[in-house]
């Protein structure tokens, strides 16, 4: 029986949660606040991982591989990056289980660690203490590394993909000679992870620096990207950080220059991760299931072939393999020959996984030498001769590459609004229906009292436009000289 999904604009919560289970990108794990990553979940990942580990690889980054487990006395040697996760670090404490008397198993009270250890909820602590051993002098700058891992932040309140105890991730870290060269680095993987939402994700965003109240804890300065989800909330797509000397300053990091003076060094650390999946989910896909840009689509077209009868089953397969060996290289196919299932069932189960293009193929389409072409995107059925698919398909497929994007770029430009009366603002955040470009005081205490009295935070003071406030244009909330316009909204 075919999936039904809950209408989006009925219950966009459980719409969300109907995506990712009937979809099988994830499920519940027994484990509260985990989720297992269900092959179709997987995949989508591992093409992400694919597409970004090769843009990381071609600004010069390498990937390496850090412990799990962090000693508890390394996050106290950063005050503030130890204050950010104190309250999210899961612990381990014994490293033993015995037989328990009354059976099953207990910890061992004999097997305390000497030092606890802390499960990897960030790694600049341990990565840190590393690169003290490694760099001596201006020589072994700059280290640019990355590692592809899995963390764990303790988790009251999880939604799949989006807010999980345990989740995956990437996450960069270098050491650079010079506060220059830092920032730089920072700004260029902010470009990445704008590139990567933007040409593949066929995600709009709009990338800026955090207030002091949202950056990453331990940073001089984060930037990131946002993205405008299909209920008009803010999703954090992806953060660069600029952590200035303050990790070589708790672990001691130095290096010789040129000139042979000791000095300090200086850091970058960025990261996204699985929630990408969830931002996928929630910015494309529709009531009939998941929507997958096909430049993330690990095989963009499925072919469905149709018969009756034994003689046209080897008539229809015989024509699928020409297909499939004519597009060998240019496109990637799936063939769903399964005999148990019927074709209206077939057509259900590929809209409801995404996948950007199905084919239709019968006894009647060979004779007339064509194929009947389906797009996820929707629109009409239109018949495709067999002898033009290998050039008319990557271009139905960059087409719905495009659309996709330029719809999603629509409904961002349409529900971001310029804002300068706090009762617009507060009735604009009520309803959820958009974002605020609104001027801003740039006082924390204005910005926590917008967050209390509305939802709503500040997302990013934007880069192109973080000094163009008016002279006498003033606060939105608090009436005082205005210092940025930035853009506030609800957000996951």
């Amino acid at each position: 029986m075919a999936e039904k999904i809950t209408p989006r604009e009925k219950d966009y919560s459980q719409w969300y949660v109907d995506i990712v289970t009937k979809a099988k990108l994830a499920d519940y794990s027994p484990v509260k606040g985990c989720m297992v990553i269900r092959p179709n979940g997987y995949t989508l990942w591992e093409k992400m991982r694919e597409i970004m580990d090769r843009m990381f690889k071609e600004t010069g980054h390498v990937n390496a591989y850090f412990p799990l487990f962090i000693p508890k006395s390394f996050l106290s040697k950063e005050a503030e990056h130890v204050e950010g996760f104190a309250k999210e670090c899961a612990v381990v404490t014994h490293h033993r289980l015995r037989e328990a008397a009354g059976g099953g198993v207990e910890v061992d009270p004999t097997a305390r660690l000497e030092e606890e250890l802390v499960i990897r909820p960030t790694s600049e602590t341990i990565i840190w203490a590393m690169y003290k051993k490694w760099i001596m002098s201006y020589r072994d700058l700059p280290i640019l590394i990355n590692q592809w891992a899995n963390v764990v932040r303790w988790e009251m309140r999880t939604r799949l993909f989006l807010r999980t105890t345990e989740f995956l991730w990437q996450e960069g870290h270098t050491a650079h000679a010079s506060s220059d060269e830092a920032r730089e680095e920072t700004l260029k993987i902010l470009d990445v992870y704008r590139t990567f939402a933007e040409d593949y994700m066929a995600i709009p965003v709009i990338a800026g620096i955090k207030t002091e109240k949202e950056k990453f804890a331990g940073a001089v300065a984060t930037y990131g990207i946002e993205a405008m989800m299909q209920d008009y909330k803010a999703l954090q797509a992806g953060t660069s950080h600029f952590l200035g000397q303050n990790f070589a300053k708790a672990f001691d990091v130095t290096f010789q220059d040129k000139d042979g003076e000791r000095k300090l060094v200086w850091a970058s650390s960025w990261g996204v991760s699985t929630r990408l999946i969830g931002a996928l989910i929630m910015s494309h896909s529709d009531d009939k299931g998941l929507v997958i840009p096909p430049r993330l689509a690990s095989r963009p077209v499925v072919i469905v072939p149709i018969w009756r009868s034994s003689e046209e089953q080897s008539l229809v397969m015989t024509a699928v393999t020409d297909i499939k060996e004519s597009l060998r290289g240019r496109v990637e196919i799936i063939v769903d020959d399964r005999d148990q299932y019927k074709p209206g069932w077939k057509f259900h189960e590929w809209e409801l996984q995404g996948i950007p293009v199905r084919l239709e193929i019968g006894p009647r389409d060979i004779a007339d030498g064509k194929v009947v072409l389906a797009r996820r995107t929707g629109g009409p059925k239109e018949p495709v001769a067999i002898s033009e698919l290998s050039h008319k398909l990557p271009e139905i497929l960059e087409e719905i590459q495009q659309k996709l994007f330029t719809k999603a770029k629509t409904m961002m430009n349409e529900h971001i609004f310029a804002v300068t009366e706090y009762a617009e603002f507060r009735k604009l955040m009520k309803q959820e229906s958009g974002w605020a470009f609104a001027p801003w005081c740039g006082e924390a205490d204005c910005e926590q009292a917008v967050q209390e009295e509305t939802k709503a935070t500040i997302r990013v003071i934007p880069l192109d436009e973080q000094k163009h406030v008016s002279e006498g244009e003033t606060c939105v909330r608090c009436g005082q000289a205005a210092v940025n316009r930035v853009y506030f909204a609800r957000a996951y």
